[in-house]
């Protein structure tokens, strides 16, 4: 089978039936070393703020825009960090808005989908109005030669859309749009046009929006004044009464399939893993991951403060995390 990327329909489909990783369970045989490595590879989804925010968010923006045909239905803007967790909450909501709508519509006989409720898309760098359209018009196979024209194109895609029956729109990577350069105003355009014309609820999500100027100028103003900003911040240590940070390690260590792992190491160095991380959940995933296939690896199979300290994380928290890191 052709490994279709998450940005076609026939990748996000396999991507959203496909049961995500779970971790052991009681009572159920022990897994091989290539499983146990297979497993922490991909690893679990832990549920935080973020997640909840833009699942509710979400539910309600559909709802609220499902009989509004007259103007632009309000969108949500998935704003934060990099490595702070937007681009998983966004798939891990769009996984469920699919698999809802399936099991409420199942395909009539002779069909294998009924409908197609999701579409994924990735904003292009350096996006013009025709490459972003290109990709939308990519994600359902919609055919693109060089001879259409911008408006073919989104005509195209707009009746395919909600020909298709598309629901939800999640675009990610939407801080590469610039609309001070005539081409990045011509993309952002376009967006506020399919925003119009395809009856879905859009989603974006990018790197610290409300700095870019996505949010300046009349352009800016008018996304502004329909999106609702969903912030995707690093995980405080604390939150009132509550520990936010060390109640997501704690379900991670949880999730972990490793033979000698004493239960409850890991939340003792959250001070540690916080600095270590800056709080942001794709870089504490990343350390637990690696350190666990560390550990099936080299025959430890549990891992301790010296094996995260081991650990080379992604740049970004190297960098931030060097001057004060402690060996």
């Amino acid at each position: 089978m052709p490994s279709w990327p998450v940005t076609t329909w026939q990748g996000w489909q396999h991507f959203a039936t496909t049961p995500p990783p779970a971790p052991p369970q009681p009572g159920q045989a022990p897994r091989s070393r290539e499983e146990r490595l297979a497993y922490h590879s991909a690893f679990v989804t832990v549920r935080t703020p973020a997640i909840d925010a833009l699942a509710r968010h979400v539910r309600t923006l559909m709802i609220l825009g499902r009989h509004q045909t007259t103007t632009a239905r309000p969108s949500l803007i998935v704003t934060g960090p990099a490595a702070a967790g937007k681009t998983t909450a966004l798939l891990h909501v769009g996984r469920t808005c699919h698999l809802a709508h399936t099991h409420r519509n199942p395909a009539p006989p002779g069909r294998r989908q009924a409908q197609v409720p999701v579409a994924y898309v990735l904003v292009p760098p350096g996006a013009t109005a025709k490459t972003l359209t290109t990709e939308f018009a990519r994600y359902l196979g919609i055919p693109v030669t060089t001879r259409m024209t911008q408006a073919q194109i989104t005509d195209a895609v707009c009746h395919t859309y909600n020909t298709a029956g598309v629901q939800l729109v999640l675009i990610d990577e939407i801080h590469r749009l610039n609309p001070r350069t005539t081409t990045g105003a011509e993309a952002a355009d376009l967006l506020k046009d399919l925003t119009e014309r395809i009856n879905a609820t859009f989603v974006y999500a990018g790197i610290d929006v409300t700095t870019t100027p996505l949010f300046s100028g009349v352009r800016g103003a008018q996304l502004a004044g329909r999106a609702t900003l969903i912030t995707c911040s690093p995980l405080p240590a604390r939150h009132g009464q509550t520990h936010p940070f060390t109640d997501v390690i704690t379900d991670l260590e949880n999730a972990l399939d490793l033979q000698h792992h004493r239960p409850g190491t890991l939340p003792r160095h959250h001070a540690y893993l916080h600095q270590r991380t800056a709080g942001r959940i794709g870089s504490l995933t990343r350390l637990m991951r690696q350190a666990a296939i560390t550990a099936i690896t080299d025959g430890t199979e549990r891992i301790t403060k010296t094996a995260l300290d081991a650990v080379q994380l992604d740049h970004l928290a190297e960098q931030q995390t060097r001057p004060t890191r402690r060996r």
